[in-house]
């Protein structure tokens, strides 16, 4: 007790020599620690009350606080013991101000001790599920012998189990913790004991909180029926559901009386299905700024309630520099049967590369099915007009003969100048995803698989057969940092020319379909259009096979700040089926990334490893073996 008292005194003192302004007036500039080895020192500074000033000018501000900061050593004792420490303490500490007297870089020092570890886990009770699923509970159970006793993960055991009961029919199901001391203080071995109750079944399903959504659109997104085996997850199931119809702000799948007496228990469960609707109509203006766009403006409006029936559609339009166009879209879900929904688009849009210019118009009906949270398939039948022509900037120019040449020999009207013709085509794509964040994965994998035939089923002017691929893996290893992964391959075959005059000749491919690597979301030290096959003059033609192949390392650096190194692979060569792994482009570089709602803003800087000569460069720049990225969301 002794110490205790002369350890709280130095603390005031030292605190009171120190901090010699008033409260609210010296900021926290670095809160660190020493001795902690057991705990990640960002959670542990989380659940503190003494936080670090941001270091961007926009940031936060974070002011020294001494009676805040003196609670906090009663904070991380507690939040050690919770972690099974409970013998930690902070034995001292360092604050230092700097030269202005207004800023403090705060170190505090950790005994951790020996920690209270599982010497036994034990499940009673549990007989009512089968064995494989109660070795499988066991087996995910985050709480492990030999461990320190964490009471988060205690809890989150406890969880578990209650919730494996009450997938299996047990609705009413309760489980006991019990913890005993070990063979000495420094081990215990937990048992959880399990009140299954009385087995029932889903009863009568009360629908609430609607207003201008039937009741009919709900119940068909109901995971259940009345008389089904209670199941917990096919309540969350539903509970997805009716979020992922985005027609409601809140939405709750619950039993009517969730713990009736032991002896009331009944063997049907009533439940509850309330909603709160939110903005069937959605406007949106986005005005933004990238590397390779420049400026550029999306519209958009959307109604998800169109007619009812939870229909929806929407009009997008998009002005840039390298594309802009107006989208329409329709989708109707529950197509026939559940898990089926079409989809109706129509587009006239624009595209600038350094050679062409084109433009699709047409639309497309898709009928997509998905058969759970992960995985989707779906057919497509597209009908569109596609024309292309030499870019007006090169018609002009000393690359114009050489680009035409080269052009005409993939299928450019050497009178007119342009490729136009009608695209009739179906396809057929598979997906499937266990990432865990769209916008920034940090574990799981994607893969996404797209085939198309054009001019066989559904005559048209273009003729071919596509193929392609898009798969990544996330792999967090630590905390903290985390490998992502991706692998793309694409190819595009078109028959013999029966028309043709030159031998092993093949039917042009629109030039819309053509491959193009480069660019703020594959290899990063060429610009977008730059690694293709080039004309006579070294304009980017596009081409008809594609591979490419990146790597990122992703760390959090501080707070909402995070860095990445990269390293990206690729090519695009003419014909088809003509991939050559030994004549790919390399780039290597770092980037940064600012967490935001919506998304990561990101910078990346590429380096050419290998540079290409012939590329024709713009030649108002100096040529250069880098190139700059701004934009938002990862690049894969």
């Amino acid at each position: 007790m002794r110490g205790r008292v002369s350890f709280s005194v130095l603390f005031v003192a030292a605190l009171a020599a120190t901090a010699c302004k008033e409260e609210g007036t010296i900021q926290v500039h670095s809160l660190s620690f020493k001795g902690v080895k057991a705990v990640d020192e960002s959670v542990l500074k989380s659940a503190l009350a003494t936080k670090e000033s941001g270091f961007l000018p926009w940031s936060k501000k974070r002011y020294f606080d001494r009676a805040r900061f003196e609670a906090d050593r009663k904070r991380i004792e507690a939040f050690y013991n919770d972690r099974g420490y409970p013998d930690a303490r902070v034995t001292g500490f360092d604050v230092k101000l700097n030269a202005k007297q207004d800023a403090v870089d705060l170190t505090v020092t950790i005994a951790e001790g020996e920690p209270v570890k599982v010497a036994g886990i034990d499940f009673t009770g549990f007989d009512v599920i089968p064995a494989a699923h109660l070795d499988d509970l066991k087996k995910r159970a985050p709480l492990k012998v030999g461990a320190p006793r964490d009471r988060a993960l205690v809890v989150t055991t406890h969880e578990m189990a209650v919730n494996e009961l009450r997938d299996h029919g047990y609705p009413y199901a309760k489980v006991t913790t019990r913890e005993v001391s070990g063979a000495d203080a420094k081990s215990v071995t937990l048992t959880f004991a399990s009140e299954p109750g009385k087995i029932a079944y889903f009863g009568p399903i009360e629908i609430a909180g609607n207003k201008t959504v039937s009741d009919h659109v709900i119940r068909r997104e109901l995971a259940f029926k009345p008389g089904d085996l209670y199941r917990r997850s096919l309540v969350q199931e539903t509970q997805r559901r009716l979020y992922g119809m985005e027609l409601f702000q809140f939405a709750t799948v619950e039993p009517v009386n969730p713990e009736p007496q032991a002896d009331q228990q009944p063997s049907e469960v009533p439940t509850r299905v309330t909603v709160a609707e939110g903005k069937h109509q959605r406007a949106n203006l986005g005005v933004g700024y990238g590397t390779e766009e420049k400026a550029r403006i999306d519209t958009e409006y959307h109604h998800v309630n169109f007619f009812g029936g939870a229909r929806s559609a929407g009009v997008h339009a998009r002005w840039s520099s390298l594309d802009r166009g107006a989208r329409i879209d329709f989708t109707q879900p529950y197509f026939f049967r559940p898990h089926f929904s079409l989809g109706l688009e129509g587009q006239q849009w624009y595209t600038f590369t350094p050679a062409y210019n084109s433009i699709v118009s047409g639309g497309k009906a898709t009928v997509t099915h998905r058969a759970d949270l992960h995985t989707s398939w779906s057919i497509s039948m597209t009908s569109e007009h596609e024309s292309s022509r030499i870019s007006p900037d090169v018609i002009n120019s000393p690359q114009f003969p050489e680009l035409r040449t080269s052009l005409i020999a993939l299928g450019l009207d050497p009178t007119r100048l342009t490729q136009t013709g009608t695209l009739n085509a179906v396809g057929f794509d598979f997906q499937h995803s266990t990432a865990d964040n769209v916008l920034d994965a940090h574990r799981g994998y994607q893969f996404a698989f797209h085939t198309e035939e054009a001019g066989k089923l559904l005559p048209g002017t273009f003729n071919y057969y596509a193929l392609s691929f898009d798969g990544r893996h996330y792999l967090p290893l630590t905390d903290k940092l985390t490998l992502a992964t991706r692998v793309q391959a694409g190819n595009i075959a078109a028959p013999p020319c029966p028309e043709c005059t030159l031998t092993n000749e093949r039917t042009p491919v629109p030039f819309a379909k053509k491959y193009f690597l480069g660019g703020a979301t594959s290899i990063r030290g060429w610009g977008r259009y730059e690694v293709s096959p080039l004309s006579g003059s070294g304009l980017p033609i596009g081409g008809n096979s594609l591979f490419a192949v990146s790597a990122e390392m992703r760390t959090v650096l501080r707070g909402n700040l995070g860095g990445v190194l990269f390293v990206d692979g690729g090519n695009v060569w003419t014909d088809s089926s003509s991939i050559n792994l030994g004549d790919l482009r390399y780039a290597v570089g770092p980037g940064l990334r600012y967490q935001t709602p919506i998304g990561p803003i990101r910078f990346d800087v590429g380096w050419q490893l290998n540079p290409n000569a012939l590329l024709l460069e713009n030649p108002a720049v100096p040529k250069r073996r880098w190139r700059v990225h701004f934009s938002i969301g990862q690049a894969f």
